[in-house]
């Protein structure tokens, strides 16, 4: 792994447990074992280091949550199949997120501090709720929904129980918790099946 490589993920992992802020550079250096050089050879600032590690963790995002999305037929087995793995895969993935959902640790920080950071990260979550009501809207039009669902609620709903459940899960690390959550949003999904 190169000396970059290695930067970014070391913070990715400090980000995931203490935020932007808090994880100072003294912090990034020692984690990935660099120097000050070391670091400034491969990144301008801090920032530009945030944004090489946003970028590494919707790469990890993607690939935790959309394996095997594209095998399922049924549009809301899709959306099942995102919150088993969102559930399973990428909140449980304790070594690249040893604090938990690093977006929501990095949202609830830099909104009022760094805003210009924070709307990179809602652009995250922007993308995860048209996914959502894609799916949603797809799974009307085969009739696998009951007739008076709403879309736009019903996706606000189901992202705000995946918020929640990753608020939760990073507070106490209990699967159980976790487990809990999910297969409600789960049931929930079911229950508005035709």
């Amino acid at each position: 792994m190169s000396l970059k490589d290695r930067i970014i993920i070391e913070t990715l992992k400090l980000f995931s447990l203490k935020g932007f802020s808090s994880a100072s550079l003294h912090d990034i250096l020692a984690a990935s074992k660099s120097s000050k050089g070391g670091f400034y050879n491969h990144f301008a600032s801090k920032e530009d280091l945030f944004h090489q590690v946003l970028k590494k963790a919707r790469e990890i995002w993607r690939e935790k949550n959309l394996e095997g999305l594209n095998k399922i037929e049924s549009p809301v087995g899709k959306i099942k199949k995102l919150l088993e793995n969102f559930r399973d895969r990428y909140l449980k993935d304790s070594e690249n997120f040893p604090g938990g959902c690093v977006f929501i640790t990095l949202s609830v920080e830099l909104n009022d501090i760094l805003p210009h950071l924070n709307k990179e990260i809602s652009k995250g979550f922007d993308g995860l709720k048209s996914m959502i009501k894609r799916f949603l809207n797809q799974g009307m039009e085969v009739g696998e929904l009951k007739d008076d669902v709403d879309a736009d609620e019903m996706t606000e709903i189901i992202f705000a129980g995946i918020l929640g459940a990753s608020v939760i899960y990073g507070m106490d690390k209990s699967a159980a918790s976790l487990d809990l959550a999910i297969n409600s949003i789960i049931r929930y999904l079911d229950d508005m099946k035709k």
